[in-house]
Formats: structure tokens, C-alpha cells, sequence
């Protein structure tokens, strides 16, 4: 970039003036020195010296007043950049002022329409009392010299315009306003209109809302985004224009700015749309006027993120106390099921008690079974994902489904060709599927169709699906639509919620959209619900696309007949009832069963057993020590040792946890007789032979 050494133009001559006076004096100094130079031999080099010098200093002082461009080419393009971001108007005249480049808001304030050419900087106002202003203006540009000035326009609107010289002659121009008050007479009754100088793009088009009220609210003047966030403008009260619960709020606002110099702030929503909100900041006008200038800055977003926020912090809350409620369940639910099966085994049909046996027992599994959907919504459920092709297994439901639903409504497939393949657990993702069009159905007491539908869907960016922010991906989309009565937009945002329910008192658990959202979130999907009322209710899971190699088929192997033993287990669980029933039904199976009430009892029992052990169930929270710890510290004395967790909490949380569970295997509560069984025969038979 060049800058000038001096600025000559404020000592009583213009800069041409000057340029002129100081050629003349180098020529005449020129002349003076070539006389000296014809002098007698003994002046002669002096002359020369006298004429060298002369002409140094003269071309110096000509290199510092003579005319030439002020700034270089970048940074004119970074002062345009600049000017851009300022969100004021800008242009960039050329050595005959026109207008060679200018942004959207110069544009608006001189009227042009694009693909016309603006006017030039001293006509874009249009406007008598600036025209003077303009023309100073100008002609410092066409002198290549920097100059600003402030100057009205009328209607409480001052001009900040300011001109600066760019490269190869263009000049850089720019226009900013201000609202000022200087006036305190009151207007008439009638409502005032908005000025036409308010109508200019830098005040019109501004992306906040500006106005100009009275300390009694009554708006004088407003901006556009003022005007479209209230519905009304000038002339109208805002208390007039927001929801009745913001009113005193946004009057109490005006008061206040009228006797502080620094601004306030309130929310309001505006009459009719409670779901959109605005911070309104208020500030004294200058003059003393009374008057108060307003600026408004539509937030609904971001409220709307913040509520979604708000509402996935509760939905962790309540899952995690879902969690912990379902831990202590299953420890109870274990001993019920595992004792009535006992009992079962005693009394069989045609005996007097069986009835009610089985009845304790059946409904110990529907508890167990209402544990399991509060370990779903959690998400702390166990998984057992893999690829699924969803086309085939929804197929595979069609005829259960028709069952479930009934006469009268029809359960419609509508699957994409070649549906890319997900990792999900099947009989999980069943059982969201199967909540979903049990929802359905009772939303369709007249009947009708549910349609399920799959596709394959790109998501080129992230958007906000629900609670959650759903990122670009692929994924596997799977519709179920129904044509019933729809959801209250009221209702929306809790139908996921554990326990809430719409449906009359003991016709719903509240659970069914709780179990379908847990799955979904837990297989590390999204959902999502659209209904409109009295039209029907559209939920679309997002599962991500399996972009992995498709595993070759495998045939599952039969479990073993025989689940009988005569190896030594180590059973250690704190809670006695449960560790009862399991030594109890270990026994009863052949296998030779140690048990302890903790880690520390455990470890002693294990250092003064004489003989093999060959496996160690325990569960995993324990008081003192738990049963990670416990493996631990067993290792050191048995390395060959098994091992089986149990617990209530799903595996995957307690894999997460824990490092170096790839040789131990889990058995989540609760859990019956044969499971039990099943379980130690199969980890039993991968296990090496103990060491004593």
C-alpha cells in the first residue's frame, strides 16, 4: 500500500495549486544552476554540484505532492470486504464517478432495481438536504482526498458518508445511519405513516427490528422486521401486539428505558404465536424527547433448541431413574419367578394350587416384561444386534401383525427395492414395530389402514429431528402411518415420555412410545412423529445404514438337551434371596455350588477351598467390593477361572464400564431356572479344565 508523506491541501491553496508552484520553482532553480555552470573554470564544479542537488531535493518534493493512487488493490478489496460485513452501504466509483461496483444495500437506498445501473454517490440519496454534502464529497474524490461528514436527511435519520481514494482513480464510498430524536414536541393524534428516508434499504432491510416508540408504547416508526415479527407497526401500541402474559412486562421495559441511560431487555411473543419469541432491548432516544428506541431480535429458534434441549435432559433423568428403579425390580422379579417355577415343578396341573402358582408366575413375567421396556426407554437394556436385511423381517410380521390389530384394519407393506441393511437387534426392533402399530390401531377405534413403508434416505445435513439433532448420513427409514384421530399439538413434545398416556385408565401403561423411543436411541437411531388432527399420525424411524461387508449366514446351533453338571460353582450375591434361589437351582442340576455374600467372603472361601473351581457367578454391584473388583483380584488366584456377571443393569453399560470382557459372559436378571442352567452348561463347556 502507498500513503502520502504530505498533505498540502489545508494551507490556503488546493493540491493542484500547489503541484503547479512547485514545477515552476524547479524550473527557474534549473536555470539558476545552468548559468553557474557556464561560469569561469573555477565555479564551473560547483555549479555542478548546486544543479545535482537542486534536482534531488526538487524530484523528492514532487515525488511527495505529485498526485498518485492512495491505496493498492488488496486492500481496496479488503475495505470492500469490510464494508460488506459492516451491513452498510457501499460502492466504488471510477475517474468519472460512476458507479463501476456496489452492494445490495446501496442498491436499495438509491432505488435500483439489479441489472441497472445505480447512480452516481451524489444522487443516490435523492434528497435536497444532503445535496450539498454529496457535492463536497465528490469533489474530494475527483482531488483524490479522504473526507467524511454527517449531515440529516430529516425524520430523525443523520448520515454518517465518508469517500476515500482507491487505486487507478476509483474512490470507495460509504453510507451509515443513525436514528436521533433532537425534537420533544409531541405529534397530532392521528397515526404517523413511515417516512420515505425510513424506507431506505439500510434501515428497511436491517435483520434486527428497529423502531421508535412513546413512553406510552405507541409505536412511531418501525423497520420491516419490526413489522413482520408483530403482524402491525406504526401507529399501534406494542402492548396492543404481544401475548396478554408479556404486556405489562414489555410497558414496565419502555418505563424503565426512559429514565436509565442504559438499555433494558424483556421476551415477548407476539399476539396469536406463542411459539415464536423475540428479546426486545430498549433505550432512552437522544433529546430528552421521552421517547424510546426499540430493537428486536427474533429467538425462536434458538428457544426452540433450548427447549429441546430441556426436554432431552429429562428424558436422560428419567431414564436413568427408570435404570436404577428396574435394577432393584429385577432382583425382586428374580426370586419370584425362579421360586414359582420351583413350585411348579411340585404342583403340576390337576393339583389345587396350580392355578394360582401359575398365575404369580405368569404375572411375574408381565412385571419382568414392564422392567424390560423401562430398561428400553433408558436405553440400558441388552442388545444383540446384528445385520438385518428389514424388508424380509418386517415381511416375516405381516401375519402376526393382522392378528394383532384385528378385523376391520388393514396392515399395508409398502417396501423399497434394494433397502440398504442395518445393525439392529431383530427382536427389539420387532417389538418397537409392534408398539407403534398397537398405537395405531387404538387410534383407529372405526377402522381403517396402517401402512408400514421403508426407503433408503440421504441426509446431505444435519437438521432437528425431535429432541435430538439428527446428523447427515445415511439411513434406513421406516414409516408407520395410520389414519386415525391424530395427536393434540399440546401432546407432542410428552408422548415419549414414560407413564404419559391419552388413552382412559387402564387401557394404556404409558410405556409403549417410551419402549420404542429407548430402542430406537439405543440401536442409535432417531424418530420422529407428524399428525395433524383427525387426519392420522405419521412415526419414521431413522436407523444408520450398515455400510460394513454382509456376513455370510450361519445355522444357528441347537442349545444343549442336557443341562446338567458336576463342576464346583462359586456363587456370590448380596442380595440373600436371590443367591438362595440360584445355589438352590444349581443343586438341584448336579453342580457343586460355593457360596459367599461378598467380594472380601468370596476371596477368603477361595483361598482355603482345597479343590477345583470352576466357575465364579457374580453380581456385578456389590457392597465393599463389586464383582469386576472381585474378578480382579480372583484372577491372581485362579487364572483359568470362568466367569459369568449377572446383574439387572444391561450389558452394554456394564461393558462400557469395563475393560477386558471379552473372556467373561452376562446373564441379565431376571432369569428363571433353565436360563440359569443353560447358561453355566454352555460357558462350562468352553472353559480349559481348572487347576487346583
Amino acid at each position: 500500500m502507498t500513503v502520502r508523506a504530505l498533505t498540502l491541501g489545508n494551507y490556503g491553496l488546493p493540491a493542484g495549486a500547489w503541484r503547479w508552484a512547485a514545477t515552476g520553482f524547479v524550473i527557474l532553480a534549473l536555470a539558476a544552476a545552468g548559468l553557474a555552470v557556464g561560469a569561469p573554470d573555477a565555479s564551473r564544479w560547483a555549479g555542478v554540484a548546486l544543479l545535482a542537488g537542486i534536482g534531488a531535493v526538487a524530484s523528492i518534493f514532487l515525488y511527495a505532492i505529485w498526485p498518485r493512487d492512495a491505496v493498492g488493490a488488496d486492500e481496496a478489496r479488503l475495505i470492500a470486504e469490510a464494508a460488506a460485513r459492516a451491513n452498510v452501504a457501499w460502492a466504488v466509483t471510477g475517474a468519472d464517478g460512476a458507479v463501476i461496483d456496489c452492494n445490495d444495500i446501496y442498491r436499495g437506498m438509491s432505488g435500483t432495481a439489479k441489472g441497472d445501473a445505480p447512480p452516481p454517490p451524489e444522487l443516490a440519496l435523492g434528497n435536497e438536504a444532503s445535496a450539498a454534502t454529496l457535492y463536497r464529497l465528490t469533489k474530494s474524490a475527483a482531488d483524490r482526498e479522504a473526507r467524511e461528514e454527517v449531515f440529516s436527511i430529516g425524520h430523525g435519520i443523520e448520515i454518517t458518508a465518508a469517500v476515500r481514494p482507491l487505486a487507478n482513480g476509483t474512490s470507495a464510498w460509504w453510507f451509515a445511519p443513525r436514528l436521533v430524536i433532537h425534537d420533544a414536541a409531541p405529534r397530532t393524534a392521528a397515526a404517523p405513516t413511515v417516512s420515505p428516508q425510513l424506507a431506505t434499504a439500510v434501515f428497511r432491510d436491517a435483520p434486527v427490528g428497529v423502531a421508535i416508540a412513546d413512553a406510552d408504547g405507541r409505536i412511531v416508526e418501525a423497520n420491516n422486521a419490526f413489522t413482520d415479527f408483530l403482524g402491525a407497526g406504526a401507529g399501534r401500541n406494542i402492548g396492543d401486539l404481544v401475548e396478554a402474559a408479556d404486556k405489562a412486562t414489555v410497558l414496565d421495559l419502555l418505563l424503565k428505558a426512559k429514565d436509565t441511560a442504559h438499555g433494558n431487555a424483556a421476551e415477548l411473543r407476539p399476539i396469536g404465536q406463542p411459539e415464536r419469541m423475540a428479546e426486545l432491548y430498549a433505550a432512552p432516544a437522544n433529546g430528552g424527547s421521552g421517547r424510546v428506541i426499540l430493537y428486536l431480535v427474533d429467538v425462536s429458534e434458538q428457544k426452540m433448541l433450548e427447549t429441546k434441549f430441556a426436554q432431552s435432559q429429562k428424558m436422560q433423568a428419567v431414564g436413568k431413574l427408570a435404570g436404577g428403579v428396574a435394577h432393584d425390580f429385577n432382583n425382586i422379579l428374580t426370586v419370584i419367578i425362579g421360586n414359582s417355577e420351583f413350585l411348579l415343578m411340585r404342583h403340576t396341573a390337576g393339583d389345587p394350587s396350580f392355578n394360582e402358582i401359575n398365575l404369580i408366575h405368569q404375572d411375574a413375567l408381565r412385571a419382568a416384561n414392564l422392567v424390560k421396556q423401562l430398561l428400553a426407554f433408558s436405553r440400558e437394556q441388552t442388545m444383540q444386534p446384528k445385520v438385518l436385511a428389514l424388508n424380509g423381517a418386517i415381511a416375516e410380521m405381516h401375519q402376526l401383525l393382522s392378528r394383532l390389530v384385528g378385523e376391520g384394519i388393514e396392515i399395508k407393506l409398502e417396501n423399497a427395492p434394494d433397502l440398504w441393511p442395518v445393525n439392529a437387534d431383530e427382536s427389539q426392533l420387532t417389538n418397537a414395530i409392534m408398539n407403534l402399530v398397537v398405537n395405531a390401531r387404538d387410534a383407529m377405534p372405526k377402522g381403517g389402514t396402517i401402512t408400514i413403508r421403508t426407503a433408503n434416505q440421504t441426509v446431505s445435513h444435519a437438521m432437528p429431528l425431535g429432541a435430538a439433532i439428527m446428523p447427515a448420513d445415511e439411513y434406513v427409514r421406516i414409516d408407520v402411518t395410520d389414519q386415525g384421530s391424530g395427536i393434540a399439538k399440546e401432546h407432542i413434545g410428552k408422548i415419549f415420555d414414560p407413564f404419559f398416556t391419552t388413552k382412559p385408565v387402564g387401557q394404556g401403561t404409558g410405556l409403549g412410545l417410551a419402549t420404542v423411543y429407548g430402542i430406537v436411541k439405543q440401536t442409535g437411531g432417531y424418530i420422529n412423529v407428524d399428525s395433524d388432527l383427525n387426519k392420522g399420525t405419521t412415526f419414521s424411524i431413522f436407523l444408520p445404514r450398515f455400510k460394513g461387508e454382509m456376513p455370510v449366514a450361519q445355522v444357528e446351533s441347537a442349545p444343549a438337551r442336557d443341562i446338567t453338571g458336576q463342576d464346583t460353582v462359586l456363587l456370590v450375591e448380596d442380595e440373600e434371596a436371590v443367591r438362595s434361589f440360584a445355589a438352590r437351582a444349581l443343586r438341584v442340576r448336579g453342580y457343586k455350588v460355593l457360596e459367599a455374600p461378598g467380594g472380601e467372603e468370596a476371596l477368603e472361601l477361595v483361598r482355603n477351598h482345597p479343590g477345583p473351581i470352576h466357575l465364579l457367578i457374580t453380581d456385578v454391584v456389590m457392597p465393599n467390593m463389586d464383582g469386576p473388583t472381585l474378578v480382579r483380584n480372583l484372577k491372581r488366584l485362579r487364572p483359568e477361572i470362568a466367569v459369568i456377571f449377572m446383574s439387572g443393569y444391561a450389558e452394554e453399560a456394564f461393558r462400557r464400564n469395563e475393560q477386558n470382557t471379552a473372556d467373561m459372559h452376562f446373564l441379565p436378571k431376571p432369569f428363571g431356572l433353565k436360563q440359569l442352567a443353560a447358561k453355566v452348561k454352555d460357558v462350562l463347556s468352553l472353559a480349559p479344565p481348572p487347576k487346583n
